[in-house]
């Protein structure tokens, strides 16, 4: 049995309760919040979980196994330390923190108290993604070309994040986990409208071997659009997110270069074949999710949504606001300098933690 603290009972806490309390292996057993409002829904739904407004009660606890922190992301690593520190593992809310060098020391953290870090990028378990992550692995739509999405819609305007790392997170631990490649150069544009923060945004990151990922994420549009292109040599899908019926269709079609003999005339043809609409499953990625952090913690195994997908996600966040901020290209060093010589070491050697569930 896993016993379980929770720190955070706003608006993505009462999911991460009820996934929690749903398996029968786990017992949250004391939930951390500011507000008595928050904990006094937590006593109306959840009756036998203690609730207080003092963190140190959830991450010194000797009852405690594990931590889920479900605040802003500036209370995120001083949280998460003080939990591993005390020898809890922690699931952590996205982004995982608010600089790479402190992502790095938890996770430089976790390893030498042989702890595990999961952070919720809840899109990685979605059946969508699982399925897109199948076709990319079985060869099906060849070696990957893009990876361009469209997240947009009127708010939520968030108060200490601007609309890059409220929203790209979602993309951006999709693109690692489907991409499976180091990044080398970042560009960011965007503006603020609203309350000085940013809320439109264009990412592009270059990957090698002329992989392109480009992000479109905006508080400010009229309607709301969830939809990723996924194109490679063989195949291309588009994954809409807000499409009841087929949320992801696979297209055979591309474009191919050849030459026309005696000419040396480059000659491009288009393929334009079938579409299909695999079948994907519709069960709720959270409680997939937290069902592989309990079985994570008791097999030893380090998810592959770890501490170190949390940083990759993390820096290409710091590089793209530096990038806004600068107005210009950021170069990402894929040296580690900088980084501690554990969170390093890992980083360099992250095979372990390339599973698919």
């Amino acid at each position: 049995m896993v016993k379980l603290g929770v720190i955070g009972y706003g608006y993505w806490g009462p999911n991460i309760v009820r996934n929690f309390s749903a398996h029968e292996d786990c017992k949250v057993v004391a939930v951390c919040d500011t507000n008595p409002k928050a904990l006094a829904r937590v006593a109306s739904r959840h009756a036998g979980v203690r609730v207080t407004v003092d963190v140190s009660e959830i991450v010194t606890s000797a009852e405690i196994d594990a931590v889920a922190i479900v605040t802003p992301v500036s209370y995120h690593y001083e949280l998460a330390r003080k939990a591993l520190e005390n020898g809890k593992h922690v699931f952590v809310e996205k982004p995982f923190t608010a600089t790479a060098e402190q992502a790095a020391r938890l996770v430089e953290l976790a390893e030498r108290q042989n702890l595990r870090i999961m952070v919720d990028h809840t899109f990685l378990f979605t059946g969508a993604v699982r399925k897109i992550k199948q076709l990319v692995d079985d060869g099906t739509l060849g070696p990957l070309y893009y990876y361009d999405s469209t997240r947009v819609n009127l708010g939520l305007f968030q108060h200490d994040v601007n609309v890059l790392w409220d929203l790209a997170p979602h993309d951006l631990s999709i693109m690692d986990y489907l991409i499976g490649l180091e990044p080398e150069l970042v560009v960011a544009t965007g503006t603020a409208h609203v309350n000085g923060l940013e809320d439109i945004a264009h990412l592009a990151v270059y990957f090698p071997n002329n992989v392109l990922a480009h992000i479109n994420v905006n508080w400010l549009s009229p309607v709301k659009v969830r939809t990723t292109l996924v194109g490679g040599q063989k195949k291309m899908l588009v994954w809409n997110d807000l499409d009841p019926a087929e949320k992801v269709r696979v297209y055979d079609k591309g474009a191919d270069l050849g030459t026309e003999q005696g000419i040396h005339k480059a000659l491009v043809s288009y393929r334009t074949g079938d579409m299909w609409a695999p079948k994907i499953e519709e069960l709720e990625a959270l409680h997939l999710e937290t069902r592989y952090f309990l079985d994570c913690i008791k097999s030893g195994i380090r998810p592959f949504n770890d501490g170190l997908a949390g940083l990759r996600v993390v820096r290409i966040l710091e590089a793209a606001e530096q990038s806004l901020r600068q107005h210009k290209e950021i170069v990402l060093s894929q040296s580690r300098d900088g980084l501690p010589a554990a969170a390093a070491s890992t980083f360099a050697s992250n095979e372990s933690c390339v599973q698919t569930l």
